[in-house]
């Protein structure tokens, strides 16, 4: 009995340990995917953005100019979602009762 006891704890005991070693691999993982995420977001954006316009990328100036450019149109985005949630949330979303 104390035989099966002692199985028993280090079963648990070895679970419980692989349980804590995935759950931080998978807490890692998770962050990996979020940069990733983000890194690709901000390359197809910035590819939209600064498509077709003549960009000087070697001086400092250039530099300034296109981060303007590029986090004045994030930023017109925010105001874009904003305004279409408060269009949104102004609406009836009540049950039309017309007859047909």
């Amino acid at each position: 009995m104390a035989m099966g006891i002692t199985l028993l704890i280090i079963a648990v005991s070895i679970i419980g340990i692989y349980v804590l070693v995935e759950f931080k691999r998978f807490k890692h993982k998770m962050f990996a995917i979020f940069l990733i995420a983000m890194i690709l977001f901000f390359y197809l954006s910035a590819v939209y953005v600064f498509k077709g316009k003549d960009l000087d990328m070697k001086t400092i100036p250039g530099v300034i100019d296109i981060t303007k450019v590029y986090f004045s149109w994030l930023f017109s985005i925010f105001g874009n979602v904003k305004s279409v949630t408060s269009n949104a949330v102004k609406m009836d979303w009540g049950v039309n009762e017309s007859t047909s």
